[in-house]
């Protein structure tokens, strides 16, 4: 593994932390009686975008194949 993919690990590693701490938040808020909506909201739209990061940083680690 070379420096640009072990910086893509990291990230990767630091992302999925917040999409934990994320999912976790999100659940402690909906388990409120009166959970804000509003931020409920926006923290799984926050959710949504690390998971499309994370997407992208793990596809960028699979090598091209040759036609």
């Amino acid at each position: 593994m070379d420096a640009p993919d072990s910086d893509i690990v990291s990230r990767l590693s630091q992302l999925r932390g917040e999409h934990r701490e994320l999912d976790e938040e999100i659940a402690r808020r909906v388990a409120e009686l009166q959970a804000d909506e509003l931020a409920v909201k926006r923290l799984k739209k926050r959710k949504l975008w690390l998971k499309d990061c994370i997407a992208r940083l793990e596809s960028a680690l699979i090598p091209d194949q040759p036609a």
